[in-house]
């Protein structure tokens, strides 16, 4: 075998073994060399939307490049989370989503676009802070146990700012449990829900103290529950259910805001994308948005936001497929 056949030979050996090493999604070069594409579940102006364009522009500022949010609404987020599941996983595509796109929709719909199990790597969480119960200001009740009494004798509506959320869950959850008459009534978002509630088209509605804001000070929003543990700091009169006697699952669990990548990303991007979310929640304007939404102080790490659903994530989908709930 003569010197340029065994040169030959030998760099085919090479290639040959490149190729069969692991490298990871986006370490064959320098990343980020092009524009981020943030993809929300839900239109403007709510929780989600905030969140998402909160840390989109310090992350834009410490990677040098554009972070372009992209809203798109609709199916209880399974468009914006379908799309990212096809996308590569290089790092230029992500999702900003809420806990019913991972946990809740996998029962409530028969065909997904996506498998929230094996298309998604976690990437940093926020919890979904306060989301009070609150009456129209036409709405003779002031207490949980004065709203169910009215729901028994009359049928009653309860906005929610997408099928299939913890509000949906929780007005079918207290007909079966209270043998109510709560019709849940499915909005894009917040915005035009609170508007119905402020307006008199829905008696009660379940969201953000922020969102809600306007009509809490105009007096056209009343909150009479808050569902979680302790009480909000910015309802502090508002006593939670729990403290109403109200301790089924459906009235304490709480959901999340997340950001994912497509599955098989670099452990590399997304710690460095976690990172940066880390030292962000110190800006003060991002820290006033917490303080607003009574969201904790720092979002989950990967790590520790996988960990939290794999606790959270079975209560929710036995609560689902108890209620029986399909939307397609």
């Amino acid at each position: 075998m003569n010197d340029t056949r065994r040169r030959l030979l030998r760099a085919a050996a090479g290639i040959g073994a490149l190729s069969t090493f692991p490298w990871p999604a986006g370490a064959q070069g320098a990343w980020p060399i092009k524009p981020i594409r943030v993809v929300v579940g839900f239109p403007a102006g709510g929780l989600t939307d905030i969140l998402a364009r909160a840390y989109c522009e310090p992350l834009s500022q410490k990677l040098g490049q554009p972070v372009v949010v992209e809203n798109k609404p609709g199916a209880g987020s399974m468009i914006a989370a379908g799309d990212v599941a096809k996308a590569a996983p290089d790092g230029y595509t992500f999702l900003f989503t809420i806990s019913s796109t991972m946990n809740q929709n996998r029962i409530l719909y028969k065909k997904m676009p996506y498998d929230p199990d094996k298309d998604f790597a976690y990437v940093s969480g926020f919890d979904a802070g306060h989301l009070p119960l609150a009456v129209g200001s036409g709405v003779k009740v002031n207490t949980m146990a004065e709203y169910i009494d009215l729901a028994r004798r009359e049928r009653v509506t309860m906005g929610n700012y997408s099928a299939g959320t913890y509000p949906h869950m929780l007005a079918l959850q207290i007909n079966k449990l209270y043998g109510t008459k709560i019709d849940a009534v499915h909005y894009k978002g917040e915005a035009p829900m609170w508007a119905d509630l402020a307006s008199g088209q829905i008696t009660s509605a379940v969201g953000s103290i922020p969102a809600m804001s306007p009509h809490l000070q105009s007096g056209r929003a009343r909150p009479i529950a808050v569902p979680t543990a302790v009480r909000s700091t910015r309802l502090p009169d508002v006593p939670t259910f729990v403290e109403q006697g109200f301790k089924e699952p459906v009235f304490v669990i709480q959901g999340w805001i997340g950001m994912f990548a497509p599955a098989g990303i670099s452990r590399d991007i997304v710690g460095r994308i976690s990172a940066i979310h880390q030292e962000s929640a110190d800006i003060p304007r991002v820290k006033q948005i917490h303080s607003n939404f009574g969201l904790r102080e720092k979002p989950w790490t990967a790590e520790e936001f996988e960990k939290l659903n794999n606790e959270i994530k079975p209560v929710w989908i036995a609560l689902a497929r108890e209620l029986g709930i399909t939307l397609d």
